[in-house]
């Protein structure tokens, strides 16, 4: 009876709203611009050091206003917000997922800047 119950309590199933909330319809994955969804995601975590005014004293030199800086660091900062190998970005923290996820969906739906 032990082990009866040991492998109907040790599965279960879960789905991707139980596991990722926060990617849950509040997160759109659809409609995404560089104007509307990245400027913003950009702005809220990135200008403070990597605006064109302070890039150069705070950023590494790695400017994130203009889309095309944006385009030509998408693959350092893909790498950066994932926090899989580089220097993590933000420093602050790790970004949501919903945020990472819009940037992934718009870097591989090649970065339009619409």
């Amino acid at each position: 009876m032990a082990i009866i119950s040991y492998f109907i309590g040790g599965c279960y199933y879960d789905n991707e709203e139980a596991l990722y909330p926060e990617l849950s319809s509040s997160c759109d994955t659809t409609n995404i611009t560089f104007s509307g969804t990245i400027v913003p995601i950009l702005s809220s975590n990135c200008y403070s050091c990597h605006s064109d005014a302070n890039a150069t004293a705070f950023g590494g030199g790695i400017h994130l206003e203009a889309i095309a800086d944006v385009q030509s660091n998408s693959a350092k900062m893909l790498v950066s917000i994932n926090q899989t190998g580089a220097k993590p970005m933000p420093p602050s923290g790790k970004l949501k997922a919903c945020s990472i996820k819009q940037v992934e969906i718009w870097v591989r739906k090649g970065m339009l800047n619409n």
